[in-house]
């Protein structure tokens, strides 16, 4: 018999707080789970397999009758820290992580859905989306509408008929497009659909979207809250009965798994992330309305701005304008290319919720994929950039913006 590691002894258990912890408490404690050592950072178990004591334990494992961890495919000590973490901070039931954003996007949906199924989903949104509910799911046998802007009675229509999912990104990447999430979520339930929302471009600090109505948020882990640019992640969150009854099944056989060094950064992540957001946020608004001051910008999309046409619904259902903005230009594609290539503090990056703050040309980059006649629907322009304000000074921004003007 081989003797305990030095040091090993089993923790005592330790009565939890008697009132609710804020979400910023939640983002240093929630799901920290030490070892028999007393670690005071989160532990990082980068094995796939675990064992057990007896076939029998094994059995009743795989039966779902005790909890013991089984495969990392399913989960591991680590990615279930990120999850509890993530979970709390957001107010949901359950979290499940994965691989990147995208694979968090496609397992929300397809999970529910089978031929002969309808969804209907906001129109602006990141491209990859868009090419999911427009060249994958169709080839199921699932028909696929599309609503722009918050119109209430445009929704009314959507939602007519029978249908199987929602999905909603507010504000949308890269024109920040608002959605009323309270009013669609009620007109999707009264026709039996689940609403998901891509809360990417808010994030867990901004905004709620499960207090507002939705069923379930998703996430590109990737931005704001890893937000320093190290790892690809996604998550998924909502109530146990959409992870039982869809969720649970599909991600542990078709594995879109997040990896444990991955979710580790993302545990130590969470910790900082308010701060960062805030501090993003602030400086966003501040850039946003010297943009909307000079002659030669025509349009500033930003939340935070009185002048965009969904403020009074991002005042009711956001806390902030958010750390990333569309700017269009009077001039044409070659002009906000100069005015990129100028740039000396700002890098050239289709990134965004990072810690550095990045600018991207969408319709020759992250949204090249759509054709022309979809970006001019949703306002992308060859003119447009999206800008992702980060942490640095933004006296020192706001200097790099100007001197490239």
């Amino acid at each position: 018999m081989s003797k305990r590691p030095w040091g090993y002894q089993p923790l005592p258990e330790r009565a939890d707080p008697q009132w609710d912890l804020h979400p910023d408490t939640h983002a240093v404690r929630a799901g920290l789970a030490r070892s028999g050592f007393g670690e005071t950072s989160e532990a990082l178990y980068l094995n796939s397999g675990f064992t057990y004591s007896s076939a029998e334990e094994a059995e009743a494992a795989f039966a779902d009758e005790v909890d013991h961890f089984v495969y990392g495919r399913f989960a591991n000590p680590t990615i279930a820290m990120f999850e509890n973490r993530l979970a709390a901070i957001e107010g949901a039931e359950f979290c499940i992580g994965t691989g990147s954003g995208m694979s968090a996007m496609f397992a929300s949906i397809a999970c529910m859905v089978k031929a002969g199924d309808h969804v209907v989903a906001s129109a602006s949104m990141f491209s990859s989306c868009y090419v999911v509910l427009t060249e994958i799911l169709p080839k199921w046998g699932i028909t696929v509408d599309f609503v722009t802007g918050t119109d209430p009675k445009i929704w009314a229509v959507a939602l007519s008929k029978p249908t199987k999912v929602v999905f909603i990104e507010s504000p949308s990447n890269p024109m920040l497009e608002i959605v009323d999430i309270r009013m669609v979520s009620d007109l999707a339930h009264k026709v039996g659909a689940t609403v998901v929302v891509d809360n990417v471009m808010a994030s867990p600090i901004l905004q709620k979207p499960l207090e507002l109505g939705a069923d379930v948020v998703m996430y590109s882990a990737t931005k704001h809250i890893d937000g320093q640019g190290r790892v690809l992640a996604g998550a998924i969150l909502g109530k146990n009965s959409y992870l039982q009854e869809h969720l649970s099944q599909f991600v542990r056989h078709t594995g879109p798994s997040l990896s444990p060094f991955n979710a580790w950064v993302l545990v130590k992540s969470l910790e900082t992330m308010g701060l960062r957001v805030e501090r993003m946020t602030n400086s966003a608004q501040k850039i946003a309305e010297f943009l909307e001051s000079r002659p030669e910008i025509t349009n500033v999309r930003y939340p935070g701005l009185k002048s965009h046409p969904g403020y009074a619904i991002a005042q009711k259902q956001m806390s902030g304008g958010g750390s990333t903005m569309g700017i269009e230009f009077k001039g044409s594609q070659r002009d906000a290319f100069k005015f990129m290539n100028k740039l000396r503090v700002i890098d050239i990056s289709n990134n965004l919720g990072d810690s550095k703050s990045l600018i991207t040309h969408p319709a020759s980059s992250t949204h090249r994929r759509l054709s022309p006649e979809v970006r001019a629907e949703v306002g992308i322009t060859d003119s447009v950039l999206r800008l992702s304000v980060g942490l640095e000074h933004s006296s020192d921004l706001l200097k790099d913006l100007e001197q490239a003007f």
